[in-house]
């Protein structure tokens, strides 16, 4: 949220519920490790719903007894899956623009750091929204990274509006938001929904990172480019 002198505040991510301290051994953390691991290629290939804990601990070469060390069910492997690929999927955002010369250049590194995790994450993504369509807890978990995503792009919009560098008048938060928004769908139409495609049409990825960057320049109002 925007605080009365327009800072923009931090949204800490909270744990998974069920969340569980790591292994106090090599050994053990070496075996929760293999079953995150396990657990995404089944999910990926089954989907949620079909995945088999069975499955899970074979395809990690363990027991399946050794699955409930770790993990108690199902949603629990799956919120570990997620915690492991919410670093990759946070977007790099658009802060740490102070000294630099080139906005616009900090601005395509971000998009293009962005959607290649994306593109890496698309079917793990595409689960994920499928799983919070009728999870609660799941839905949490897909609302909170989303507001983290906003909240530090808006940030990075704040600093470079104190640098002179775009709008002042636009609303950090609410232009994040739409911004944001703008990004992650597009990210999941291409990318889950289209497999790189866009009617049916392969999309270089260059060309992707490419627009995604002019429409946040264009609706910045980022001066033009020599």
């Amino acid at each position: 949220m925007v605080d009365d002198d327009s800072r923009i505040s931090e949204l800490p991510l909270a744990p998974p519920a069920g969340h569980r301290d790591p292994p106090s051994t090599e050994r053990g953390a070496r075996t929760r490790a293999a079953l995150i691991a396990s657990a995404r290629v089944v999910f990926e290939r089954a989907g949620y719903l079909d995945a088999r804990l069975i499955d899970i601990a074979k395809e990690a070469g363990c027991a399946t007894g050794s699955f409930y060390t770790y993990f108690a069910n199902k949603e629990e492997v799956f919120a570990a899956v997620l915690e492991v690929a919410r670093e990759e999927m946070m977007h790099p955002g658009i802060g740490r623009v102070a000294g630099t010369d080139d906005p616009y250049a900090v601005l395509e590194a971000s998009n293009r750091a962005y959607l290649a995790a994306y593109q890496r994450n698309a079917k793990l993504m595409g689960l994920m929204e499928q799983v919070a369509s009728i999870d609660p807890e799941f839905r949490r978990i897909r609302n909170e990274r989303a507001d983290a995503f906003i909240l530090r792009n808006a940030r990075g919009i704040a600093e470079l509006q104190e640098r002179g560098v775009v709008d002042p008048g636009l609303n950090p938060l609410l232009t994040s938001m739409a911004l944001s928004g703008m990004v992650s769908r597009f990210a999941h139409s291409v990318f889950t929904l289209g497999d790189g495609r866009v009617e049916g049409r392969p999309v270089e990825f260059d060309e992707i990172v490419g627009t995604v960057t002019d429409l946040w320049a264009n609706a910045l109002k980022f001066p033009r480019r020599s």
